[in-house]
């Protein structure tokens, strides 16, 4: 089967296109052809392995995942002994995250407590969008920010994977929402229902004076403090993302603000595929969609990669590999 093959830590363009030997699934394991597949900061850190925490997980001095990728949907073509929950034929998605990644390929073994039934409304393409954004989006505003009608609340990187999903989510609420990203995506995030927009390039949202309830920020790109000066009294601000730096100083300093000021800040772990469940129902109701930036070819994935890396993509970068 075709695969993209990471060898050596290094920029996207080192990736290699090849052929590897299809897998064969173990009992307890569905064998699943895929369809689509999404692209992730994930996979932008794995390829560079930085920060350096990647490397520490990963692999020191080389990766010990060779096949990059995460998010997939797709085809489920053979199971394993022992299999009960899905049978040939079953539409599944997914996040690969957990259990060895392999999302850049044609074909993956999946133990099968992983995947969902791929809700029937969607196309594999805007499937494969859904699972890592979209739950980083409903743990983070849902889960953990509490989140409740008659709130201001501000999505910091508005434009991406995350921040498209996150608009949709909080349309059943009555909320006052406020998207941050670059100029390019001011358009689109308008489109999706953001009552004011932001440029980043040119407006430092946190040293506006303007407050609000909750913050949720893929970015992480400014100090704590900062970040506490753009809440409200008991405020929430949240990060799914960004620098290693600064995501280490919300997690460190975080409760030590929170216990002197009452403000919350911390940073979300994420529990891949918790609440795929509900995510689907959310689809199956019409209520969210996946804004789709593809899809691409196959071969188009190293540069994709680095495309998501310069922050120019809209929403979720999408690539079909199979039938």
């Amino acid at each position: 089967m075709k695969a993209i093959i990471l060898k050596k830590y290094g920029l996207p363009n080192l990736l290699e296109i090849g052929e590897v030997e299809k897998p064969v699934p173990k009992d307890g394991e569905v064998l699943v052809n895929i369809h689509s597949a999404s692209i992730n900061d994930f996979d932008w850190g794995l390829v560079r392995g930085k920060p350096f925490v990647i490397r520490l997980f990963f692999g020191l001095k080389k990766p010990k995942i060779n096949i990059p990728g995460v998010d997939i949907s797709g085809t489920i073509e053979a199971v394993g002994a022992r299999v009960s929950s899905f049978k040939v034929g079953d539409e599944i998605y997914c996040d690969l995250s957990e259990c060895g990644f392999g999302g850049f390929a044609e074909y993956v073994c999946v133990p099968e407590e992983i995947p969902s039934k791929k809700p029937s409304i969607i196309s594999h393409n805007e499937a494969s969008a859904l699972p890592h954004a979209g739950l980083l989006a409903l743990q983070g505003l849902v889960e953990k920010g509490k989140v409740k009608s008659g709130q201001r609340v501000l999505i910091n990187g508005a434009g991406g994977g995350v921040g498209t999903l996150s608009i949709q989510i909080l349309k059943s609420y009555e909320l006052e929402i406020t998207g941050v990203d670059s100029d390019q995506k001011q358009d689109l995030m308008k489109s999706l229902g953001y009552d004011s927009v932001l440029d980043y390039k040119k407006v430092d949202f946190t040293a506006t004076g303007e407050k609000y309830d909750l913050i949720l920020d893929t970015k992480s790109n400014r100090s704590l403090f900062k970040y506490a000066r753009a809440l409200k009294k008991n405020g929430t601000y949240i990060t799914v993302g960004g620098s290693m730096n600064r995501l280490l100083e919300i997690a460190l300093l975080g409760p030590l603000i929170s216990l002197f000021t009452g403000k919350k800040l911390s940073v979300l772990f994420h529990k891949p595929n918790k609440g795929l469940g509900q995510l689907s129902e959310l689809v199956e109701k019409g209520q969210i969609k996946p804004e789709v930036d593809g899809p691409y070819g196959f071969d188009k994935i190293p540069e994709l990669i680095q495309y998501l890396g310069e922050g120019r993509h809209r929403g979720k970068i999408v690539v079909e590999i199979g039938e």
